[in-house]
């Protein structure tokens, strides 16, 4: 069995009242289809006036004349009433058999796919929800490298893909089979030798469907990628539109999206051509295989005689019946191949190694008692060292600014001291905890983020800024805006802190997103804020308000900023000057200026990337 066929197993079981009611009623529907075949002999012998006469009621000798007794008892049945009321009632009888059959057959079919459609939407929630949860629980450093295409490509389309073919495995193990086994029975029944005869057909027919369908299972995974990278495309159009507008871009990233179109329709078309093959093909082979009976089996009847007319027939619908269910089987085995190469690339991301979790045992930490202490640490992205040798002490109640140019790595302490990334060396404590030590979520809850770009959601004011207290009451919201300077235009929206901003907050200015940002710190009221560039997409005037509101926020907590405005760290209770990853510089505002060093260079060129 395919290993992700194995992984899929646990999700099923979970409804496995459904798996089992499933096969039993396809086990009937299996049995009334043959069933509903060779019950069109005896209405045939009616027609043709062949009923063996039975007038005496017929005993029953044990499960193993079952087959027989049924025969007899019918043949008795029809007997008697063509003797007492006439041919046509006879007829009645074996017509409303027929229909009672068929009826049976379609309720088990309709209770078969009834609690398959139970296990296929409960395992695609079940699927979904786990890979969600995987989704939203790996690193930040996983998405600076995966394409956010790719991981909605799995999310929607591959487990799309895994719901509906590898269901089609209950049929393929299950029903068709069973049809096919209760059919053969019935016909080795009529005639043994045609039966056999018709067995040196089927391995042809499967070697030959098996050929077709060689490769399709790589050629469905390089889809599937492709599906990944044009949706991707489609993201990233719609998140720059402004970008792509701005710069004439539009027919390059046109192009771009017309050549990955292209190369998943080709892909495409070789799985769909492959796949509509199988059908036609296992048909034409059946519909040869039958030619080939009707005249064997017709010679039998006319030349030999030792098949009757009546029976011959049967043994044809019989045969008939026999290809629905080959076809369907050759049809879902295709679909399987691509479920397989769906599965793979869901499993993959499901499997994916987190690094950064909360280890067992971990410490909950909800308090802060005397500081954060950087000591030793190096960290690398990819090969070279972003920080080397990086050692800092923050005191409780103290505000360190770090400044420096692009690519000092300044904003890399924010990402260490939320664990978006760990340290490759060296440690980073709370309180002498080290953070790897502390129970992540407890973390970061110590902690607020206000990020260079303003986060915001597709929602309500008040949805967004509740993020980190679900509970806060609209007064709380309203007193956290009014701080974060941002009520004064929050008041004057058509529906207040009910107002949705739009997608990413587009319906606001960077400032008033910027400040909302704030406000949704400011709620959370942690007793650690970083701030990360803060206030370097505000205007002046915003910057102004936005910076009594930081001074006010700041006041009786830990803070960390990282600086891109003088006016931002004037205040400051020590100032780290960066450069290539390593402190150069110290102190406060005036004792850095009377160094006339690297700080009095940066602020004399007002440049705090």
């Amino acid at each position: 069995m395919d290993s992700n066929l194995k992984k899929l197993i646990p999700f099923a079981l979970k409804y496995k009242n459904n798996v089992i009611l499933n096969i039993i009623f396809n086990i009937f529907y299996a049995f009334f289809s043959t069933l509903g075949m060779i019950s069109i002999i005896p209405t045939l012998k009616v027609l043709f006036k062949e009923t063996e006469q039975v007038t005496v009621h017929p005993t029953y000798k044990g499960i193993g004349y079952l087959g027989k007794y049924g025969e007899e008892l019918l043949n008795y049945y029809i007997t008697k009433l063509s003797t007492e009321r006439g041919e046509e009632y006879a007829l009645i009888l074996v017509v409303s058999i027929v229909i009672v059959i068929f009826l049976l057959k379609n309720i088990f079919n309709y209770l078969a796919s009834f609690h398959v459609t139970r296990l296929r939407t409960g395992v695609l929630k079940d699927l979904r929800e786990k890979l969600y949860q995987k989704i939203i629980h790996l690193p930040v450093s996983y998405y600076s490298d995966a394409r956010k295409g790719d991981v909605m490509s799995r999310m929607l389309g591959d487990i799309n893909e895994v719901q509906n073919s590898f269901f089609q495995v209950l049929e393929l193990v299950v029903r068709e089979p069973l049809t096919i086994i209760f059919s053969i029975v019935a016909m080795l029944a009529i005639s043994t030798k045609l039966t056999l005869f018709v067995f040196i057909f089927i391995p042809i027919s499967g070697l030959i469907i098996s050929r077709i369908g060689k490769n399709l299972k790589a050629k469905s995974k390089k889809a599937q990628q492709e599906t990944g990278y044009f949706i991707s495309i489609l993201d990233e159009t719609l998140g720059g539109m402004k970008v792509v507008k701005s710069y004439n871009a539009e027919n390059l990233f046109i192009s771009k999206f017309n050549t990955s179109v292209k190369k998943l329709q080709q892909l495409s078309n070789s799985i769909g051509n492959k796949s509509n093959l199988a059908s036609p093909m296992s048909e034409f082979l059946g519909i040869l295989t039958i030619a080939v009976l009707l005249y064997y089996g017709g010679y039998m009847v006319i030349v030999d005689k030792s098949l009757a007319s009546t029976a011959f027939l049967g043994y044809i619908a019989l045969a008939y019946t026999i290809l629905t269910p080959a076809k369907n089987i050759s049809k879902a085995s295709y679909q399987v191949k691509t479920g397989l190469a769906a599965a793979e690339r869901v499993f993959t991301l499901m499997e994916e190694e987190n690094a950064i979790t909360s280890k067992e045992n971990a410490i909950h930490k909800d308090t802060f008692e005397t500081g954060i202490s950087i000591k030793n640490i190096n960290f690398r992205y990819h090969e070279d060292n972003v920080l080397k040798d990086f050692s800092l002490e923050v005191p409780k109640g103290k505000t360190i600014a770090l400044v420096g140019q692009s690519g000092s790595g300044k904003s890399t302490i924010a990402n260490l001291l939320t664990r978006f990334y760990d340290v490759n060396e060296g440690k980073i404590t709370i309180d002498n905890v080290d953070i790897k030590d502390m129970d992540l979520q407890s973390l970061r809850g110590l902690m607020g983020l206000v990020t260079q770009d303003s986060i915001l959601f597709n929602d309500t004011i008040k949805a967004n800024i509740s993020l980190g207290k679900l509970d806060a009451t609209d007064d709380e919201v309203i007193a956290a805006l009014k701080i974060a300077n941002a009520y004064e235009f929050v008041k004057d929206l058509p529906e207040g802190i009910y107002t949705n901003i739009g997608d990413s907050g587009n319906k606001l200015s960077g400032g008033q997103k910027q400040r909302l940002s704030i406000a949704r710190a400011v709620l959370k009221n942690p007793p650690i804020m970083i701030l990360d560039e803060a206030t370097s997409a505000l205007d002046t005037e915003s910057e102004r308000l936005v910076q009594i509101a930081l001074e006010n926020m700041m006041q009786n907590r830990t803070s960390i900023v990282i600086a891109h405005r003088l006016s931002t760290i004037q205040k400051a209770d020590m100032i780290v000057v960066m450069q290539k990853g390593k402190i150069v510089e110290q102190g406060n505002h005036e004792e850095l200026l009377a160094k006339n060093g690297t700080y009095s260079k940066l602020v004399s060129m007002q440049s705090f990337d």
